[in-house]
């Protein structure tokens, strides 16, 4: 994965660096890029591969060390945590539905969509 490659990610300016690190692994959990008990990069890597600061790397780390999703084996490096894709998956359907749906239905509401417009909408999505 590696190999001197860098990987070309365009970071979003409205959140930060640190955060965006972990939702990246996050998503790798979540798509078996990195599965249970299995090494992730380290942070020299993860910062080659971003070409950004070390210090960023370990603080997305440590987020993910902080809610149980990676666990530290000493002197090599980090891991992924036996429940790790469930902690993610409830994390993100909680912001799912606190960021994401709240402002749907808000945006709905203004515009006088009914329930079953936003289901028909999203029906529709789907079949796309």
């Amino acid at each position: 994965m590696l190999n001197g490659e860098v990987m070309n990610v365009t970071f979003d300016e409205k959140q930060p660096i640190f955060h965006q690190v972990a939702d990246i692994i996050e998503d790798d959990i979540l798509n078996g890029t990195f599965r249970v008990d299995e090494q992730i990069l380290s942070v020299a890597q993860f910062s080659q591969l971003f070409q950004i600061n070390p210090a960023t790397v370990v603080k997305g780390i440590g987020l993910l060390v902080n809610e149980g999703i990676l666990y530290k084996k000493r002197g090599l490096g980090m891991y992924v945590a036996a429940d790790a894709k469930q902690k993610i998956q409830i994390k993100r359907r909680d912001r799912f539905y606190k960021e994401l749906l709240s402002n749907l239905v808000n945006e709905a509401d203004k515009l006088r969509l009914t329930t079953g417009d936003i289901i028909n909408m999203i029906k529709q999505l789907r079949k796309e």
